[in-house]
């Protein structure tokens, strides 16, 4: 059974850093895709950055130059790097995993999503 435990969000001042880490069990870690993903109140699930099986990164241009998407194949971990946080980056973020890159870009069409982790920007 796939699963995702997101972690690491709360409450960081603007201009702040945090850095999120997401836990996957259930699926062969290494030859997935995995992606950061994050939904504000009343907005669409969007992605934010995504890691290939690859080790290649690619990242929305809301998260080009501030965000750091990594992965650790041993601990079946994906980590989000998130510096100079601004309130419009106060979300629930989550993370997905597939075998399918195309897949990656179109997160109503995933599945399997955990609680995510709280992210709240404010002063």
């Amino acid at each position: 059974q796939v699963s995702f435990v997101e972690s690491g969000g709360a409450l960081v001042q603007p201009g702040g850093s945090l850095r999120l880490s997401c836990a996957a069990s259930g699926i062969d870690f290494e030859r997935y895709h995995i992606g950061w993903y994050r939904q504000g109140p009343g907005k669409k699930r969007e992605l934010v950055a995504v890691v290939t099986q690859f080790g290649n990164t690619d990242y929305s241009n809301a998260a080009k130059g501030r965000f750091t998407i990594s992965r650790d194949n041993d601990k079946n971990t994906v980590y989000l790097q998130m510096n100079s946080l601004k309130p419009e980056d106060a979300a629930v973020y989550f993370c997905n995993a597939q075998t399918q890159m195309a897949r990656m870009y179109h997160p109503d069409g995933l599945a399997d999503w955990g609680q995510g982790t709280q992210v709240t920007v404010s002063s």
